[in-house]
């Protein structure tokens, strides 16, 4: 199972060694940056390959192969969806549980600006894994501390999970002026590790201008507290 597939696609092909992916893809909304690297998944876009893309249903009657067309066609690309080679399916999904990859899913919608957009609670029958990679909490209220609420969306969704990876776009003192662009705080991610009683938070989703060195002293001010925090870095493998 793959989580969403913007350009760091490209990125997974090798992990396959040379052979066709053969899975699920499964978009938490339609952003850009979630799903540019379609057509540059090597290991998808190939003749043995068999791919399940599913993305949250539009509540417009648009087949999931029709949205993703809006963004990945002429002009705007030279294939549509259905130009990729092997054997693809697309289907929506609505919030609840269903089996998808070989994997039990939980999908929540979650706020977030400008599109319907779900948070995914997945588990192979001995570990969990929680991905809200996009959340603007701030729409359920300010929350205890202003950093947005603490919904039951999220706390079904992060409940007990062995890794949380969320939504860490801004830090605190930047939710008065950017959360009306559609992310969260890190420290609203750690707060919501820590009530739903995670053992690990990935701090996701970063701002594009923050430096490497930002994001260390970040996962340090968090490090002597519970649950342990880490920020993600490109390529890195967890063993859950």
């Amino acid at each position: 199972m793959i989580l969403d597939a913007g350009t760091g696609l490209r990125g997974v092909t090798p992990l396959f060694g040379g052979q066709a992916f053969a899975g699920t893809i499964l978009l938490t909304h339609l952003h850009w940056d979630h799903v540019q690297g379609l057509p540059f998944f090597r290991a998808g876009d190939r003749d043995d390959a068999r791919v399940t893309l599913l993305l949250p249903g539009q509540g417009d009657g648009r087949t999931a192969a029709e949205v993703l067309a809006r963004g990945m066609s002429p002009p705007h690309f030279p294939i549509p969806p259905s130009g990729l080679r092997g054997e693809w399916s697309f289907g929506t999904i609505e919030p609840g549980p269903f089996k998808a990859g070989g994997f039990m899913v939980e999908a929540r919608e979650v706020p977030h600006k400008g599109g319907r957009t779900f948070g995914y609670r997945v588990s192979d029958g001995r570990c969990v894994l929680t991905y809200i990679p996009d959340h603007c909490p701030t729409v359920a209220g300010p929350g205890p501390e202003g950093w947005g609420e603490y919904h039951l969306a999220a706390l079904d969704l992060a409940a007990g999970a062995d890794l949380l990876i969320h939504d860490s776009f801004l830090l605190a003192h930047e939710v008065a002026a950017e959360a009306t662009f559609g992310h969260a705080a890190a420290e609203y991610a750690v707060g919501l590790g820590r009530r739903a009683g995670v053992r690990r938070v990935m701090l996701a989703h970063h701002k594009p201008d923050r430096t490497d060195d930002e994001l260390d002293e970040l996962a340090a001010r968090f490090a002597s507290g519970t649950p342990a925090v880490f920020v993600a870095a490109e390529g890195e493998i967890l063993d859950l």
